[in-house]
């Protein structure tokens, strides 16, 4: 049984801004990739643009989540995930900072995050009890490591 596939709308709001894309069938998200030089320091946060507008489709949002490959290499995404309201219109950004000292070089077309659609289920919250579903209560690490 084949689905019909969402679209998020693409608005390339420069020559340099690439749609996003899977880099493989089995990719569980969307590379999006840097549309200017960018030079990341340690301990700065650069907005790093994309030249992209995007626009989810009704009953979803987007999620821009960072690379792991970036990660291995000392880049990383702040405010992971991001998350692009289905009302937001302006271009996408991602922050990211070096962990080194020196500079981490983006060049345009790099790819620097991931985005994918995610459903957006109707939802309401209400004052209420709330029953533990077990004895934990701890939390930040309360599991053990």
């Amino acid at each position: 049984m084949s689905r019909r596939a969402r679209v998020v709308t693409v608005e390339a709001l420069t020559p340099r801004a690439k749609v996003p894309y899977r880099a493989t069938d089995g990719s569980a998200a969307f590379d999006l990739a840097s549309s200017v030089r960018s030079a990341l320091r340690a301990g700065v946060v650069t907005k790093v643009p994309t030249g992209l507008r995007l626009r989810a489709p009704p009953g979803t949002f987007l999620e821009v989540r960072p690379r792991s490959g970036l990660a291995s290499r000392g880049v990383l995404m702040l405010n992971a995930p991001g998350t692009i309201d289905r009302d937001y219109s302006g271009e996408v950004f991602v922050p990211l900072t070096y962990l080194f000292r020196g500079r981490y070089w983006i060049k345009p077309g790099d790819r620097i995050a991931q985005v994918r659609v995610v459903p957006d289920e109707p939802t309401r919250f209400r004052r209420g009890k709330v029953i533990a579903m077990r004895s934990r209560s701890g939390g930040f690490g309360s599991t053990g490591r």
